[in-house]
């Protein structure tokens, strides 16, 4: 397929990028046979409005119907196979987005479940599905086009529409993965801290013990809180954490694999291979030849 020229997503290699300037952006897509495996450096949230199809990614694959919904992080792969018609409507954001504009996401306990918990938590490896239900579904959709009708106006001057339609897309879909995981209260503010601590300092030797002391807590009491709401004691999200960020500069920078690993606080290679393959599946090397080789690939459409 040829590349749409109004479409602010390009590839390089098989990664899928936002053009200068976009931070968000939403569209319906139809895939027949196939879509290739790919990976992306921005947030996804699909909703399948249509169609038949399979997703397949590191959790396996899952055979697609209207309603279902899935959100993968920033160098999640994925691919489509087996299509009929399948139709989706593609929401994807920045991840520097979230990191500003959706900061107060985090301390939301729908909107924290989605974009970070829910994925980082379990065996879920960046993603998160969930079924919608058709008035759901519809509600979606209404959102998701309030979205698109701002795909051509400038972003300084609609940047809070923008981010206001997001909102109400994610909230939607949040409503529904809470109820499904059975998750409600507030995320403890002390958790909340030690997320923020860590990603502030990745490469910092994180231990348990010196963790607990910057939030004045007893180490024990730190992990059932984390478990509470993850599913993970610190250290474990705090390694999927630094996947991410490893998978991220793999793709967008030509530092050494080794430079790699120390920047992300494992020094120790053989440590950083058996993480990194554990969480994405794959060697490090092999991820970044695979995403990262500059080559022809079918759009995103």
């Amino acid at each position: 397929m040829s590349e749409a020229a109004d479409e602010p997503v390009r590839t390089r290699g098989t990664v899928l990028h936002f053009v200068e300037g976009t931070v968000v952006h939403a569209g319906p897509h139809v895939h027949e046979k196939s879509h290739p495996l790919h990976t992306h450096s921005f947030f996804e949230l699909v909703l399948v409005t249509g169609g038949e199809g399979v997703h397949h990614s590191l959790a396996g694959r899952q055979k697609l119907q209207a309603g279902d919904a899935i959100l993968l992080r920033p160098g999640v792969w994925h691919e489509y196979v087996d299509c009929d018609a399948l139709e989706i409507y593609n929401c994807c954001f920045s991840a520097d987005l979230v990191r500003r504009e959706l900061a107060w996401a985090r301390e939301d306990p729908l909107l924290g479940y989605l974009l970070w918990t829910g994925p980082f938590s379990a065996q879920r490896r960046g993603m998160l599905a969930t079924h919608l239900e058709p008035d759901t579904v519809k509600e979606a959709v209404g959102h998701l086009d309030g979205l698109r009708q701002l795909r051509d106006q400038p972003l300084s001057r609609n940047r809070a529409e923008i981010i206001g339609w997001l909102s109400l897309y994610l909230s939607c879909v949040a409503r529904t993965v809470t109820d499904r995981d059975e998750r409600r209260g507030h995320t403890h503010p002390a958790v909340l801290d030690a997320m923020r601590l860590m990603e502030a300092d990745p490469a910092k030797h994180w231990t348990l013990t010196d963790l607990a002391g910057e939030l004045h807590l007893a180490p024990g009491y730190l992990v059932r809180l984390f478990k509470s709401v993850t599913g993970l004691p610190p250290m474990a999200y705090l390694s999927r954490h630094r996947v991410e960020l490893a998978a991220d500069r793999l793709l967008h920078t030509d530092l050494p694999i080794s430079r790699i690993g120390e920047s992300v606080g494992w020094p120790d290679q053989n440590y950083f291979a058996r993480r990194f393959k554990s969480h994405y599946g794959l060697s490090a090397s092999v991820y970044r030849q695979r995403f990262n080789a500059v080559k022809s690939t079918p759009s995103y459409r």
